[in-house]
């Protein structure tokens, strides 16, 4: 029994003294990049009207009787095409600063109300701009082209940030004098870049809005750890 259990605690150590004596494996890091640019199938407009009174329950009808004028003419122009909704809404008290004294005197009520409208047809974003001003939005904030789903064009873009990590590590092996082995790891991020429009209008110029729809880049980057071989 002793020379069974002397047998087993050397069999033990020798595996162990073997597993940490083992090279550790050899690997090649490597990265690719790449981006994929398609047009965009959405878009979204953010409008508001903003309105200040002496008392917020003024302010705030004020702002409603407003919104609700520019709310019915979105919905005309946009029809079956797309929708709206509101995405911010606040009352809030407005100081004046006497720097004399260093007080602030409470002057008055702001009410903020943006709605943010989502349609299919790109055409729209000028007419809508214009369609919100004309009836009596105050700030028009950002008009964004975007893609209804951005996975599929995602999914092509790590495919060929993959590929091209593979043929810098395969590249770099080679000029090793080695050749790659299987993959020892992978990890991935990628970002959408889409069309932006930042306004600050002047709401009291009634001209046509020129809208251009440009493009979406959806890109990649892809790092690959590959194992070298001799």
């Amino acid at each position: 029994m002793k020379k069974k259990l002397l047998l087993g605690f050397f069999l033990a150590s020798a595996a162990m003294l073997w597993t940490r004596t083992l090279p550790a494996q050899n690997f090649v890091r490597a990265s690719g990049y790449a981006a994929v640019s398609v047009k965009p199938d959405q878009l979204k407009l953010t409008v508001g009207v903003i309105t200040q009174a002496a008392t917020a329950q003024r302010s705030s009808e004020d702002n409603a009787a407003q919104m609700e004028k520019v709310l019915a003419k979105l919905q005309q122009v946009i029809g079956s095409t797309g929708d709206i909704k509101t995405v911010s809404y606040s009352v809030a008290p407005v100081y004046k600063y006497n720097s004399s004294d260093g007080t602030s005197t409470l002057i008055g009520y702001k009410t903020t109300n943006l709605a943010e409208i989502t349609t299919s047809d790109l055409s729209l974003g000028g007419p809508l701009a214009d369609a919100a001003t004309a009836a009596g939005a105050n700030t028009v904030q950002s008009l964004r082209f975007s893609l209804k789903d951005s996975e599929p064009v995602r999914n092509e873009a790590l495919r060929q940030a993959a590929r091209r990590a593979r043929e810098h590590a395969e590249a770099m092996a080679s000029g090793l004098g080695m050749r790659t082995g299987q993959v020892v790891s992978a990890e991935e991020s990628s970002a959408v870049k889409s069309t932006v429009n930042s306004s600050n209008r002047d709401t009291t110029i009634a001209v046509s809005t020129p809208i251009e729809t440009g493009m979406i880049e959806v890109s990649a980057t892809v790092i690959v750890e590959m194992a070298l071989i001799p």
